[in-house]
């Protein structure tokens, strides 16, 4: 069966980004988070912002 990137439905906090990147990996979806949140802080804050949102667009629904 071919795995593909999907927003998460029931690891959703904000858009299910970080839910379906670590449903993807097979990866607990908290570390995803944490490990955006520090990304978004160390770039400045708005590059991690853009990015999350662009892939709210870009990354499909189940």
């Amino acid at each position: 069966m071919e795995k593909k990137l999907t927003l998460s439905d029931s690891n959703k906090f904000i858009g299910g980004v970080c839910g379906g990147v670590g449903e993807y990996l097979g990866v607990d979806p908290t570390a995803i988070r944490l490990v955006c949140a520090i990304l978004t802080f160390v770039t400045g804050f708005i590059p991690g912002v853009l990015l999350y949102v662009a892939a709210m667009f870009i990354v499909p629904s189940k």
